[in-house]
């Protein structure tokens, strides 16, 4: 077979289906959603309604979430009915392979890979740094030379709880997913909770003139706040990487996926209102708007509550992007375009152990030695290539003669899934420069990787 003809080989979904199959299926639709929501709702809850709302959108900035949750709906639709319809591991890479071909799988995974490592490894150092402003609070402090990136300079070695909380989490997942999902289940009660006390006590300090102006910065300001949190609902697309392991995947990866969807606009939008009626959105540009407000009005004490909050919600969005990067280098591995021993499961728990420890590897060293202010954005890029191919894909997939399905079905398609795709494309032209430049040179080295050894030890021609 020619190398032009490998590129554009597509995998049967009935061998991926017999190679999943060792998977223990444990997981119901209760488990999904408190993946989603522990990937959904992270720190960003405490952060972006204030900021937004002071920068962009004042507290129009409820429309803003509300308008994201809608262009944010057309691709959770679309993983919804692919996940129904193909319920093996991989997400958007195994739709690609069998879909499109092994080229736009590999792309695809390529592009997952960036998304997922980087956001653990960000996320990883902000927990770092939460961790560290609690133990100040009993007067500890963790040691100079151990709380930063590798910066002789200015006098860092590495992050060590970045490091530390990644490896935790990995031993967890290594444990099976049934005692990590009940974990992760208590972790997201825990983080909701706490958004619930938020809610219960700052509606009794809400006054309806601080609504006045409702749009300070016009309407475009709050299509402009929409296109800034339209990155906070990024990560619901992780749990169809769990399909495998679902009981009765046709019922529940679209009740997991967006039902995700359905409580984190919920929660993005109570505290929205909640927040710019306890202050004005003019004095909400700081680093932690939720509890400057509880301050503000005297509740210290819930303020601190606060930052339990932001820990636990930084915590489980590390869970469920760890688990999703070990299924997904698992599945590239399973289809030979990475080492082959990356695609094997391991133990009684029948869990792929080698690409677990390999993305741990990749993230405890990004997160503990590299700076990551400059990287982070590329995370957005990755996602929003992923969804185009997602949503563009639900027209091939109905027209698949050996995919047959009873389970969510996209409704009005093509339509739908044809605004979802312009719709991440509009997102993805409003990047930054240096976020493309960064993504050509990733992509770049992909490309490297594919040609010298993917297409050559690829098995899905087999």
């Amino acid at each position: 077979m020619s190398i032009k003809d490998k590129m554009w080989q597509k995998q049967s979904l009935d061998k991926y289906l017999a190679k999943d199959n060792q998977f223990i299926k444990s997981m119901n639709a209760f488990d999904l959603m408190a993946l989603g929501i522990g990937a959904v709702i992270g720190t960003g809850i405490f952060i972006l309604p204030g900021t937004v709302a002071a920068l962009k959108a004042g507290p129009g900035i409820m429309l803003s979430f509300v308008i994201a949750a809608i262009v944010c709906s057309l691709a959770a639709m679309c993983y919804a009915e692919f996940s129904s319809a193909m319920p093996i591991a991989g997400s958007a890479y195994s739709y690609g392979n069998v879909i499109f071909g092994e080229f736009i799988g590999w792309i695809l995974g390529w592009a997952l890979i960036l998304e997922y490592m980087l956001a653990v490894a960000a996320v990883s150092t902000g927990f770092s740094a939460y961790f560290s402003s609690l133990l100040q609070g009993f007067g500890l402090a963790i040691p100079k030379v151990l709380s930063g990136p590798f910066d002789p300079a200015h006098g860092t070695y590495i992050n060590i709880v970045a490091v530390i909380i990644v490896w935790l989490i990995t031993w967890l997942l290594s444990q099976g997913m049934k005692q990590s999902v009940r974990i992760n289940n208590i972790m997201v009660i825990v983080k909701i909770s706490i958004i619930v006390i938020f809610l219960l006590v700052g509606v009794f300090y809400v006054k309806p003139a601080n609504w006045h102006p409702f749009l300070p910065f016009g309407k475009l300001g709050v299509l402009h706040g929409a296109s800034t949190v339209f990155f906070a609902y990024l990560g619901f697309d992780a749990v169809s990487s769990s399909a495998a392991e679902v009981k009765n995947p046709q019922r529940n990866m679209p009740i997991g996926i967006i039902g995700t969807l359905v409580i984190a606009t919920a929660l993005y939008i109570l505290v929205s209102v909640v927040l710019t009626g306890m202050v004005s959105f003019r004095e909400l540009d700081v680093a932690n708007p939720v509890a400057f407000a509880l301050q503000k009005v005297g509740q210290n004490w819930t303020a601190g509550i606060i930052s339990l909050g932001a820990l636990a919600g930084m915590f489980t969005m590390m869970v469920t992007m760890i688990y999703s990067s070990s299924r997904l280098i698992y599945s590239i591995g399973r289809d030979g375009l990475l080492p082959k021993f990356l695609g094997r499961l391991q133990g009684k728990n029948h869990l792929p152990q080698h690409s677990l420890l390999l993305a741990t590897l990749i993230i405890s060293f990004l997160g503990g030695l590299v700076p990551l202010d400059q990287l982070t954005s590329l995370v957005n890029i990755g996602t929003l290539i992923a969804f185009t191919f997602v949503s563009i894909g639900i027209i091939p997939l109905r027209k698949h003669t050996e995919i047959t399905h009873n389970g969510f079905h996209v409704p009005w398609s093509p339509i739908l899934p044809i605004i979802s795709a312009l719709a991440c494309i509009g997102l993805m032209l409003t990047l930054s420069l240096e976020t493309w430049i960064a993504s050509l040179i990733w992509f770049a080295i992909g490309m490297v990787i594919y040609f010298t050894y993917g297409i050559h030890h690829e098995n899905i021609s087999d």
